[in-house]
């Protein structure tokens, strides 16, 4: 049975294509639940000049995105479905597959010349498709996509001693303090800006919390947290001042925060250093994602 997808004309203040898409999402991302509303309205806020939508079919929805720093292999724009969700009680009718290609067609009248089921940094919802989400990853494959990278989240359980105290008279005695940013979270995003990337400065603007580590009025260190909903990261040290124990401080920091806002464990995205993890707060790997992408004619 064929079906019909239309745009949702979602604006910065809209509320019934949110609440919409957030009632599909909250039923059909089973791995995701406590925090799928979360991740529709998320989406729906990127960065300044990116350009997405959102699509609907009756139990549905896709969200996709552009962004200009992103291109193929040749050098060409590429477009990024960010979120598909087909509610369980609508599956099976070809729901996902109309939702995906609609997603193309709007992706490519964009001006992308690939799309991509990759996390669309800074603002993503998942460095891919969760193998567990094995409907999706078949539809990607059926539908043309080429599985070309993996990534990898660790899982922090919060129910671990999380305690700094004796790390941070260490680092008092070596003149470096550690704090919540609050109204200079500005200056704390210059840094993440100037040692890292604009990506992780976005993210470091927008996280529910962050934390930092000074030394003579320069910035050293940062952690974020909740930039994506309920995930942990990204987090950086001054090549200057590794070796410290600083990044260890902040994140745990981070993590005594998750736990306070009520969560049971925080997943550490899209990880890279899968040892510090494990040895500061044994933080397991867990979560594993397949990114596809496809070339358009």
């Amino acid at each position: 049975m064929a079906h019909t997808v239309r745009a949702v004309p979602w604006s910065a203040g809209s509320t019934a294509g949110l609440a919409e898409a957030s009632e599909v999402a909250t039923a059909a991302l089973t791995l995701d639940t406590a925090e799928a509303a979360a991740l529709i309205g998320h989406l729906s806020r990127p960065p300044a000049g990116r350009k997405w939508t959102a699509l609907t079919t009756d139990g549905g929805v896709v969200m996709a995105s552009m962004s200009a720093k992103d291109g193929n292999d040749a050098g060409l724009p590429a477009g990024h479905i960010d979120l598909l969700a087909v509610h369980p009680s609508a599956r099976g009718r070809g729901r996902g597959r109309a939702l995906v290609r609609a997603a193309e067609e709007w992706l490519a009248g964009q001006g992308a010349r690939q799309v991509r089921f990759a996390g669309n940094t800074p603002c993503y919802a998942w460095p891919g498709i969760d193998v567990r989400y094995t409907a999706a990853a078949c539809l990607a494959e059926r539908l043309g996509y080429e599985n070309y990278s993996l990534a990898w989240n660790m899982t922090a359980d919060l129910g671990v001693d999380l305690s700094v105290e004796d790390d941070l008279e260490r680092l008092a005695r070596r003149g470096v303090t550690v704090r919540a940013a609050g109204d200079d979270r500005e200056r704390v995003t210059a840094f993440v800006r100037e040692h890292f990337n604009a990506s992780w400065a976005w993210e470091a603007a927008h996280a529910a919390g962050v934390h930092y580590g000074e030394r003579d009025g320069r910035v050293l260190g940062f952690a974020a947290w909740g930039a994506r909903p309920a995930w942990f990261g990204p987090t950086g040290t001054a090549p200057d001042a590794r070796g410290l124990g600083l990044g260890r401080v902040l994140l745990r920091r981070c993590l005594a925060d998750q736990r306070a806002a009520g969560q049971a464990e925080s997943q550490i995205g899209w990880v890279g250093p899968l040892r510090f993890y494990s040895r500061a707060v044994g933080a397991r790997a867990e979560r594993v994602f397949w990114l596809y992408r496809r070339d358009l004619a």
